[in-house]
């Protein structure tokens, strides 16, 4: 493996190391809360309080997760491509990465609802700005099409919206009965996001060569599922 290789590691192994754990510590947490409210165990009153500072720390596990991949994919790319550089181009997409972790920084910082949810909504569209940069490889972008609900990149994009959701709606879903049902529904869902996440991660992985394999793997034919010959050996 070259150096290269060793960067888009990176995000599995934040995946595995740190984000699934989290996860769920956040889930336990949370059943643990729901059942204390419902009056179904005497558990202590710090439960809920523990859940919801998981739930940020996880949060912001999976936002940085996320950035850090696109942002390897993009710079190895571009990089180690054979065109010129376009260097506005990438002054002006350093300034969305910069842009999306301040935004995030924010959320984390601020109380006002309006604020909460400006700042979530932007550290979202600066990750799916990022995304959709041509280096970044996705299965469709078609919502109408299979491949678009079977793409890890799609799947990322939608759980760091649930994810970001929750986080700048927490003073609501502790306050309100119809917010906390909203929250334990989008909260299913992204349970169930990260099911599939754990899926076609691997499943991408498989068919990523490393960087020295990457000229004659992509000479191949994916739709027929044929490779050039190989040259004969010499005697």
């Amino acid at each position: 493996m070259q150096t290269v290789d060793w960067f888009w590691l990176i995000h599995p192994a934040a995946a595995v190391v740190i984000v699934y754990p989290l996860l769920g510590m956040v889930l336990r947490l949370g059943l643990q809360a729901r059942a204390r409210r419902l009056g179904q165990t005497k558990l202590p009153v710090t439960s809920g309080r523990d859940h919801a500072d998981l739930g940020r720390w996880l949060t912001a596990a999976v936002v940085a997760a996320v950035l850090v991949a696109l942002v390897v994919v993009i710079l190895s790319k571009v990089l180690l491509g054979d065109g010129p550089i376009d260097l506005a181009r990438m002054a002006l997409l350093a300034l969305v990465t910069a842009g999306t972790a301040v935004s995030f920084s924010c959320l984390w910082l601020v109380k006002r609802a309006v604020y909460r949810g400006s700042f979530a909504l932007l550290c979202w569209i600066g990750l799916i700005g990022l995304g959709l940069q041509p280096e970044v490889w996705r299965l469709g972008d078609n919502p109408f099409q299979p491949a678009f609900w079977q793409s890890h990149f799609w799947g990322g994009i939608g759980l760091c919206g649930l994810m970001l959701f929750s986080m700048a709606a927490k003073p609501e879903t502790q306050r309100s009965l119809r917010w906390r049902r909203l929250h334990l529904s989008a909260n299913v869902l992204a349970a169930l996001v990260f099911l599939a996440q754990g899926i076609s991660g691997p499943r991408d992985l498989l068919e990523i060569p490393l960087h020295w394999q990457k000229p004659a793997i992509y000479a191949c034919d994916f739709g027929a599922r044929q490779c050039p010959a190989a040259a004969p050996a010499q005697p």
